[in-house]
């Protein structure tokens, strides 16, 4: 079943929201950064520096620097980034330094014999060949070519795939003769990123038998064939290289129609995710490993939570939700997306709070683990002095939000996430536009409204508004999710009149006629008490499916009744000029404290775990 196509990516806009928010400050921060740094490793491996005689300003260094082993891996999700923010926004000045950016790295290329075209020396691949442990040269190579690849398809950027395919043959003269047992070799001793997801992707576009076959080749049978026969091999292995491994999977059976592929990946969730068990956030791993199934209480630390993690187990969702249309997977993709992208990328703090203490940092770039022990701290690394790979997934996530918002199959539209968004589609033939926006729940507060009169505490729902504009009348269904965290039944109104709808599979069905209509959806929310998988007296809070953190230095036990959360926690703050604030208090304890969402937290410390005993 084929639930979202590219077409129908390129036809969603954000609209202002936390997710346009952050897409913004991502743009921002792409065009900071300066070619000639982005592209000094680059030069520097084809001979291109010649001898330096200018001086960098604002040098890459950490991981993107020159004495790096994996300097210019950024410089691949960089295109990835600009590549889908144009094709979103028209941005011709983005476009504009992508371009220049792949026009150089085809020269490189050409510097280099016509083939390598990397920032990083091809002896480093023929030292891992040999068992010798260079840090992660084909990872390396991957991000180039990825964000090559995204150049050429949402910027239509040809010579992005000519580098490619030109690549391509230096990989496939790399690995001719090389045995099974030398390949699992290589890919024991460093990553390989997303080599076998690429190749499926370049044949998908090629129909090259050459690059099937290096997607073949580039198939790690040591982690895939156990979990085909039904074996967890997780536990406690690192989890960012075994994520994008089944991705390729993921799209060999995309491209090649054979079921073992599918298979792999969803024996992979099912182990990760289901059997495993999540944190609060919706995520899991701690130190960049997977922990052991349902056993968390003892893996709570400052190493949360990988960045990477979080945005690799979304696109892995995504995959899995386009093949079965199970709403299972939606639901994880909108915790992550509340409690980790937005937690742990391009944070900015309130102009009062830098006002009131200069001395507290007014933004946070990324977030490379998001803490979960007790009394926690967020620990963010900088413009130009980590570039960590959780760094590079920030610019690509913050690209990416719109990817995830609306899926079309045939006569049926699926509203996956409730984030403002505009889609332009058809049915039928028939062009429709749908505009999503959240509802106004209580108007300004200088003018006069009876809304603002009638809304006397915090409402306890979310409502979202659909404008629905079609070119003339069209019959199709709309299905909205209808979430895990629903307090309540769903209630729609469609041009103000409530209507009956079906409920099917986690889902509610409309299906009618449109034309210009106007639909509410009311999503009943409230507080949600989430334990640890080991030690259920240990909860963290969820309000709908964001979690919220104590400002707390400390674990504290709380007193109350973990099945009825408002025993702990009552609105604090609840109104701040036009909104509605998102935070809370302790009630009912020897010590009160204050939460908020954990995707608010800059600087402070905070807890997101307590204790919870029913008396005093």
């Amino acid at each position: 079943m084929k639930f979202v196509t590219k077409e129908l990516i390129e036809n969603v806009k954000l609209l202002p929201s936390t997710a346009y928010q952050k897409r913004q400050r991502d743009i921002n921060y792409l065009m900071e950064l300066t070619t000639d740094n982005l592209l000094f490793s680059y030069y520097t491996e084809a001979g291109l520096n010649g001898r330096l005689n200018y001086k960098l300003t604002n040098v890459h260094w950490g991981w993107d620097g020159p004495l790096c082993q994996i300097r210019g891996a950024f410089t691949g999700h960089w295109l990835s980034a600009a590549a889908r923010i144009f094709q979103e926004t028209g941005d011709m000045c983005i476009k504009s330094k992508a371009d220049y950016i792949v026009s150089e790295i085809a020269r490189c290329q050409e510097a280099n014999g016509g083939e390598w075209a990397f920032s990083i020396p091809e002896k480093y691949l023929f030292g891992i060949k040999n068992g010798q442990h260079f840090w992660a040269p084909q990872y390396v190579c991957h991000k180039t070519m990825m964000g090559l690849l995204d150049m050429y398809e949402f910027a239509g950027n040809e010579l992005a795939l000519e580098i490619i395919c030109r690549s391509a043959d230096w990989f496939t003269r790399f690995t001719d003769g090389i045995s099974r047992d030398t390949m699992d070799m290589m890919m024991d001793i460093e990553e390989t990123g997303g080599l076998m997801e690429l190749w499926a992707d370049l044949y998908a576009i090629t129909k090259d038998p050459q690059h099937l076959e290096l997607m073949r080749r580039y198939e790690r049978p040591k982690l895939i064939e156990p979990l085909f026969n039904g074996k967890d091999v997780l536990t406690n292995i690192h989890a960012n290289t075994t994520i994008p491994e089944i991705h390729g999977c993921a799209r060999a059976y995309e491209v090649t129609g054979e079921d073992r592929y599918r298979q792999i990946v969803q024996n992979y969730w099912d182990f990760a995710v289901t059997k495993r068990g999540t944190y609060a956030t919706g995520g899991q791993t701690n130190g960049e490993v997977w922990t052991s199934m349902q056993r968390q209480s003892a893996r709570l630390s400052e190493l949360n939570q990988e960045h990477c993690t979080v945005y690799n187990m979304i696109r892995l969702a995504n995959y899995l939700f386009r093949w079965t249309g199970d709403v299972k997977y939606l639901d994880y993709i909108e915790q992550n997306i509340e409690n980790g992208l937005f937690a742990q990328g391009f944070w900015e703090a309130r102009c009062q709070d830098t006002a009131c203490d200069p001395a507290i940092p007014d933004t946070g770039l990324v977030a490379y683990f998001l803490p979960l022990a007790g009394g926690s701290q967020k620990k963010w690394g900088s413009k130009t002095e980590d570039f960590w790979c959780c760094h590079c997934t920030l610019v690509q996530a913050n690209a990416r939000y719109r990817e995830f918002i609306y899926y079309q199959s045939e006569q049926v539209l699926t509203v996956a996430q409730y984030m403002p968004s505009t889609l332009k589609s058809e049915f039928n033939g028939v062009p429709v536009t749908i505009t999503q926006m959240e509802s106004d729940l209580g108007g300004d507060c200088i003018a006069i409204h009876d809304i603002s009169m009638e809304i006397k505490e915090r409402p306890a729902y979310n409502q979202m508004t659909f404008s629905v504009a079609a070119e003339k009348p069209v019959r199709y269904t709309i299905k909205f999710r209808m979430p895990w965290w629903l307090k309540g039944k769903m209630e729609i109104t469609v041009n103000g009149a409530q209507v009956p709808y079906i409920e099917k599979d986690g889902f509610a069905l409309l299906e009618q006629e449109w034309n210009h209509d106007i639909i509410d959806i009311k999503l009943p929310k409230g507080i949600t008490c989430w334990p640890l998988a080991d030690e259920k007296d240990t909860v963290a809070f969820l309000d709908g499916p964001v979690l919220l953190a104590g400002l707390v230095a400390e674990e504290r036990i709380l007193y109350g009744d973990i099945n009825d959360p408002t025993s702990m926690l009552h609105p604090h703050h609840e109104r701040q000029w036009t909104q509605w604030m998102p935070t809370y208090k302790t009630v009912n304890q020897d010590f009160g404290f204050y939460f908020k969402p954990i995707k608010d937290i800059g600087k402070e410390f905070y807890t997101v775990y307590f204790p919870v005993r029913n008396n005093k």
